[in-house]
C-alpha cells in the first residue's frame, strides 16, 4: 500500500464511521483513531510521511472554520468569562503542572522542554469535544462552552509551546519577551483576521455566483492562517476571527442557494478532514510506541503521571470555577452560558479530550538545538504526548456516552422549544406585516390575498404548530395533508420528467450540456415544488 492508497483508505473510513458510530452509539473521532491504530499494525501499511510543519496548517484551518459556522459572536461574548477561565487560565495551570511533574520524573529533560510538553498536552481538542458532545444531546450551553474552550485554547497553548521550544533551541528565556510575544501574536492575528474577513466578504459580493463564493470560502481559512503566521501572529486566532466575521456578514438573508450549498459543503469538509485527522493520530501511535519500545516501563509510568495530572487538574479546577461562575452569574444576572449542576460540570470535565493539535505539536518538536545538541528527552516527550492523546481520546471518548446517560444530563428541550416557538411567531408576524404593506400598495384581488394570508400563517405553524389555537391548528393540519399529497404527486411527475431527460443522454445528437441544464432546472423545481 502506498501513501495515496493510505490516504484514500482514511477518506473512505471517515465516511463509513459516521453511520457506524451512530449505529454502535460511539463517537466517530474515537472510531477513526482506533481504525488508524489497527491499520498501523498491518505490515503492508507504510508509515505516514507528512512533514510535521504541515499538519497544523493543513488540518486546523478547515476544521476551525467549519466549527465556527455553528456559532456566533454573541455566544462568545456570552461565554467570555468561561472561555477565559478554561482556554487561558486552565491552559496555563495545566502547562505549569505538567512541566513540574515532567521535570521531576523524566531523566534528562530541561524545564523549558517540560514546559513544551505541558503546552502541547494542555489544550482539549475542539474537534473531538464538539463531535463527541454534540452527538449526545447535551444542553446547548455546555456545547457552547466546549466549543469556545476548544477553539480558543489552541491559541494560548500554541504560543506557550513556541516560546518553550524557542527557549530550548536557543538556550535562553526571557519572561518579558515571552509576554510581549503572546500579546503581539494575538494583536497581529486579530488584525489579519478582521482585514482578511472584510476583504473576503467584499470579494464574495463581487464574484456573486454561489459556486465561486463557496470555493473562495475554502481558500480563506488557509490564507488567514498562513498570513498570520507569516507576520508572527497566531494562525489559529486569525482563522477564528476571519470565520466569525464571515459567519456574521458573508450571506445575505435572501441568498438561499449560497447558504444551503455552503452549509452542505462545509459539513462534507468537516466530516472528511476530521476523519482523516483522527485516522492519522491512530497511525502515528504505532510509530511513536515503536520508538520507545526499549524503555516502555519507565516511560509508561511517566506518561501515567502526566495523564493523571492532565485529567485530575481539570476536575479540581472545574468544580470550584463552576461554583464561582454560578455565584457571579446570579449576583450580576448576566447573559452567560454556564454549567448549572455538578453533573454537568463532571461531564464537561470528562469531555476534555486531547487530539489533533497535541499530536501535531508533538511531531513538530525539533530534532536538534542551535548548539547542535539533541532536543532534551525528545523520544520521551513524544511517547508521553501520544499516551495522553490515546488515554483521553479513546478512554474518555468511549465512556463519555455512558457517563452522560448515568448522570442523566440531557438537553433542555423546553428551552429549545420555547426559543423555536418564539422565532416561528416572529417569522409569521414579519411575513404577515409585509403582506399587509403589499396589499395596501398593489390592491391584490381577494382570492390571491386569502391564499397569501394562509401561506404567511403556515410559515410559523409549520415550524411550531402550538403557536395557534386548536381550531386553526386542525385547519392547518388539513391543509398540510393536502399539500403533502400534492407534493408527493408532483415529485412523481418530476421523477418521470427527470428519467426521460436522462434517457436522452444516450440518444444520437444529444448534447450533454443541454441535458444537464434541463436536469438542473427540474432539480430546482423539485426543491421549490412545481
Amino acid at each position: 500500500m502506498d501513501q495515496l492508497a493510505l490516504f484514500f483508505s482514511l477518506t473512505l473510513a471517515a465516511i463509513v464511521v459516521v453511520p457506524l458510530g451512530d449505529w454502535v452509539k460511539l463517537p466517530s473521532p474515537v472510531l477513526m483513531t482506533l481504525f488508524g491504530a489497527v491499520l498501523a499494525l498491518v505490515p503492508q501499511v507504510p508509515n505516514v510521511r507528512i512533514d510535521p510543519d504541515l499538519i497544523l496548517p493543513l488540518l486546523l484551518p478547515p476544521l476551525l472554520y467549519a466549527s465556527v459556522q455553528r456559532t456566533s459572536w454573541r455566544q462568545f461574548a456570552a461565554n467570555r468569562r468561561a472561555i477565559f477561565l478554561l482556554a487561558v487560565a486552565l491552559v496555563f495551570l495545566t502547562t505549569a503542572a505538567v512541566a513540574a511533574v515532567a521535570n521531576a520524573v523524566v531523566p534528562g529533560i530541561t524545564l523549558a522542554a517540560a514546559c513544551a510538553l505541558g503546552a502541547l498536552v494542555a489544550p482539549p481538542d475542539p474537534v473531538a469535544a464538539t463531535a463527541v458532545a454534540g452527538a449526545l444531546g447535551l444542553p446547548r450551553r455546555m456545547i457552547s462552552i466546549l466549543e469556545g474552550e476548544g477553539l480558543f485554547n489552541d491559541v494560548t497553548a500554541i504560543v506557550l509551546y513556541h516560546v518553550a521550544v524557542a527557549a530550548v533551541v536557543s538556550g535562553h528565556f526571557s519572561l518579558p519577551h515571552a509576554v510581549l510575544e503572546l500579546v503581539l501574536s494575538a494583536v497581529v492575528a486579530l488584525v489579519v483576521g478582521l482585514v482578511l474577513g472584510w476583504g473576503a466578504n467584499q470579494l464574495m459580493g463581487v464574484v456573486g455566483d454561489a459556486t465561486l463564493q463557496i470555493g473562495l470560502s475554502l481558500l480563506v481559512p488557509f490564507a488567514s492562517y498562513a498570513l498570520a503566521e507569516e507576520f508572527h501572529g497566531s494562525g489559529v486566532l486569525a482563522v477564528l476571527t476571519t470565520a466569525l466575521f464571515l459567519a456574521e456578514h458573508a450571506f445575505e438573508a435572501d441568498d438561499v442557494k449560497a447558504r444551503l450549498a455552503g452549509n452542505t459543503f462545509w459539513e462534507i469538509v468537516d466530516t472528511m478532514v476530521t476523519g482523516i485527522a483522527f485516522g492519522l493520530i491512530g497511525l502515528e501511535l504505532h510509530h511513536v510506541f515503536s520508538v520507545g519500545r526499549d524503555a516502555w516501563g519507565p516511560m509508561l509510568r511517566h506518561a501515567g503521571l502526566v495523564v493523571a495530572v492532565v485529567v485530575g487538574l481539570r476536575l479540581l479546577y472545574l468544580l470550584p470555577a463552576a461554583w464561582i461562575a454560578k455565584k457571579l452569574h446570579r449576583q450580576r444576572d448576566m447573559d452567560e452560558d454556564i454549567p448549572l449542576t455538578w453533573r454537568e460540570t463532571v461531564v464537561m470535565w470528562w469531555a476534555g479530550m486531547r487530539g489533533v493539535a497535541s499530536v501535531a505539536l508533538a511531531l513538530a518538536i525539533p530534532l536538534r538545538t542551535d548548539h547542535d545538541g539533541a532536543f532534551p528527552a525528545r523520544t520521551e516527550l513524544l511517547f508521553i504526548a501520544f499516551v495522553v492523546v490515546l488515554a483521553t481520546l479513546v478512554v474518555q471518548g468511549l465512556t463519555l456516552p455512558w457517563l452522560v446517560g448515568r448522570l442523566g444530563v440531557e438537553g433542555d428541550s423546553k428551552a429549545e422549544h420555547d426559543l423555536e416557538r418564539g422565532l416561528a411567531l416572529r417569522a409569521m408576524t414579519a411575513a404577515r406585516s409585509r403582506l399587509k404593506e403589499i396589499e395596501a400598495a398593489e390592491n391584490l384581488d381577494e382570492e390571491l390575498s386569502e391564499i397569501l394570508h394562509h401561506r404567511a400563517f403556515d410559515l410559523g405553524a409549520r415550524i411550531s404548530p402550538d403557536i395557534v389555537d386548536d381550531e386553526r391548528r386542525e385547519s392547518h393540519a388539513r391543509r398540510v395533508r393536502r399539500i403533502k399529497a400534492l407534493r408527493r404527486i408532483q415529485e412523481d411527475m418530476l421523477s418521470a420528467a427527470r428519467h426521460e431527460v436522462l434517457a436522452a443522454r444516450s440518444e444520437p445528437g444529444s448534447d450533454p450540456e443541454i441535458v444537464d441544464r434541463v436536469l438542473r432546472h427540474l432539480d430546482l423545481r423539485s426543491m421549490r415544488g412545481l
